[in-house]
C-alpha cells in the first residue's frame, strides 16, 4: 500500500513508523517467557540480524531481572487470565435538540 491514497476531500498521507527495537522486544516478552524465542520474535518484527537483537533482548532481561518488574493480570473468574480494552467514545452533544425543544 502506497503512503498516499486518495479520498473525495483530496490525497491524504499515510504515516507509517516502524517500531523501535525497544517496542518489539517489549511485545516479544509480552509473547514468551523464553529469551531466545523473544530474540527471533523481535529479529523478525524489526527485520535485524538475529544476533545483535539477541544482545539487547540478554541485556533487558538482566535490567528486567535486577529491577524485579511486576506484571499485572486481572482474574476473572476462578483465576482465568482475560483481556481487558479500554476506548473512549466520544459523545457528541448539541446545545438545541429539535426531538426534545430544548
Amino acid at each position: 500500500m502506497s503512503g498516499d491514497w486518495n479520498t473525495k476531500y483530496g490525497t491524504r498521507r499515510v504515516r507509517h513508523d516502524p517500531p523501535t527495537l525497544e517496542e518489539a522486544i517489549f511485545a516479544a516478552i509480552g509473547i514468551t517467557d523464553d529469551v531466545e524465542a523473544q530474540a527471533e520474535i523481535a529479529s523478525s518484527l524489526m527485520g535485524l540480524p538475529y544476533d545483535e537483537v539477541l544482545a539487547e533482548v540478554k541485556k533487558t532481561a538482566r535490567v528486567s531481572a535486577r529491577t524485579g518488574t511486576a506484571t499485572r493480570v486481572i482474574a476473572g473468574e476462578q483465576g482465568a487470565q482475560r483481556s481487558i480494552v479500554v476506548e473512549r467514545r466520544v459523545v457528541r452533544r448539541f446545545a438545541t435538540d429539535k426531538r426534545t425543544g430544548t
